[in-house]
């Protein structure tokens, strides 16, 4: 019983790890189509 609650705990982060990659990838589109966010210069 305690493996089946392990696997399942590690699976539940697993997909909250991955999921958070898809996540900023949307926000990064998401700039970058609005154009809200300007390249400034370099100093």
């Amino acid at each position: 019983m305690l493996l089946i609650a392990a696997i399942t705990i590690i699976l539940a982060f697993a997909f909250t790890f991955t999921n958070g990659f898809q996540d900023a990838a949307t926000v990064a589109a998401t700039f970058i189509a609005s154009g809200s966010a300007t390249p400034g210069r370099v100093s």
